[in-house]
């Protein structure tokens, strides 16, 4: 009788950002699929909402449960630095439990958002080196990576990449910034974001004549901007704001979304601000609504990285407040490079004249995207069959070892 491969999936997933659900939803689906028999659990930061959202058993990342809260008194401290040797016996005795272990997407591999070496890097770094020691397969399956100034966190990220049996990346920028770290990348390969492989959602009804989506986020900068992170929060935020505000000016309706819980304050600044009925907030519970709400839209201005990919995949032309190499890479791959504004210099006027230019192209730039989304459907069938290489061997273990 054959043993069912036992599979992991680990991550910051339940935790409130929808692209890292996205990402957790699309291999589920293709697990579901492909190998049914699969015995699939977690090691994850929200286990009760991935239970309840996926029907998946999980099992909380850390046994501290105030990881992510600054430790400013001493008993905090201590829970803090006695979690991370916890969590060294937790995370193998869950390790050694699977046959392979799937990092589903995400940017585990980068730090373009503030970001510190004894937390999220710490743990990629256990799974994988307890992965190596305990003969589990550790699969890095279309991540993102990014250069990182940060020593400590670089080593931690560089050694998690080389300790893992496969790695694929989502975009071209994110295999160079791991080759520039001293990782063997030879044999990996680049495939499209995996929430590209989410299936579309049932149409809905289309949105009032003209509406544009504004996607926000609590933009602070990247692990390297910490010393002026207000300051780049505040210009993000008043360009955003002066942008919205000229659009209703306009008669145009907007709707604004969010792709992370932490980015609710910055939908309440902007209502506040501009303080008129034509600007509504969405209130979207995945990819799958957000992929919906920019279905529906003219055009769509967005900053997060999984904002963009729905309004891309919906095939609605869009216009990315870039903060990160990742976002250029994929406004390329896409065919609307032109179509990029930094996030840490919005420039109001600036961007409603490249708004205006991403409108007079529209029907365009809609066959376009029609093209690209062909095209990614493609390479990501490739992508899941190599996936499915990486099951092959270890179910094969499994077998063995129960012969």
């Amino acid at each position: 009788m054959r043993t069912p491969v036992r599979v992991g999936v680990f991550g910051l997933l339940g935790s409130g950002n929808l692209g890292n659900d996205g990402s957790l939803e699309a291999v589920l689906g293709y697990l579901r699929a492909e190998h049914p028999k699969a015995v699939v659990d977690a090691l994850c930061g929200g286990p009760e909402v991935v239970t309840a959202r996926y029907g998946v058993p999980a099992t909380r990342l850390h046994w501290y449960r105030g990881e992510y809260r600054t430790a400013s008194r001493a008993g905090s401290i201590a829970g803090k630095g006695l979690g991370k040797l916890v969590d060294v016996v937790r995370t193998a005795a869950w390790v050694r439990r699977h046959d392979v272990v799937i990092v589903p997407g995400m940017g585990v591999l980068e730090a373009t958002l503030p970001l510190r070496p004894w937390g999220f890097p710490y743990s990629l770094f256990l799974l994988c080196a307890t992965g190596r020691l305990l003969g589990t397969r550790v699969a890095l399956v279309g991540v993102g990576a990014a250069p990182i100034g940060d020593r400590p966190t670089r080593a931690l990220v560089r050694w998690s990449a080389r300790l893992a049996a496969y790695r694929s990346y989502r975009d071209a920028p994110s295999r160079d910034a791991m080759r520039e770290m001293g990782v063997d990348t030879a044999r990996d390969e680049v495939y499209p974001d995996l929430a590209f492989a989410l299936p579309p959602p049932a149409s809905g009804p289309s949105g009032p004549p003209g509406l544009v989506c504004v996607g926000v986020m609590d933009f602070h900068g990247g692990n390297d901007d910490r010393a002026r992170a207000e300051e780049i929060h505040r210009r993000y935020l008043d360009g955003t704001t002066r942008f919205v505000r000229a659009l209703v000016e306009d008669g145009r309706t907007v709707r604004l979304l969010t792709g992370d819980a932490c980015d609710a304050p910055v939908v309440s600044a902007i209502l506040d601000a501009v303080d008129s009925p034509l600007v509504t907030a969405a209130e979207a519970a995945s990819l799958a609504d957000l992929t919906k709400e920019t279905a529906a839209a003219d055009t769509v201005v967005a900053t997060r990285y999984h904002n963009l990919i729905c309004a891309l995949k919906s095939g609605t032309p869009t216009l990315a407040l870039s903060y990160a190499a990742k976002s250029d890479a994929l406004m390329d791959r896409m065919g609307l490079a032109a179509y990029c504004h930094p996030a840490r210099e919005v420039d109001a006027d600036r961007l409603l004249d490249q708004f205006r230019e991403l409108e007079k192209r529209s029907a365009e730039l809609r066959r376009t995207l029609a093209e690209r989304n062909r095209i990614i459907a493609r390479q990501l069938e490739h992508q899941f069959t190599a996936l499915t290489a990486v099951l092959s061997p270890a179910a094969a273990h499994a077998r063995q070892e129960t012969s």
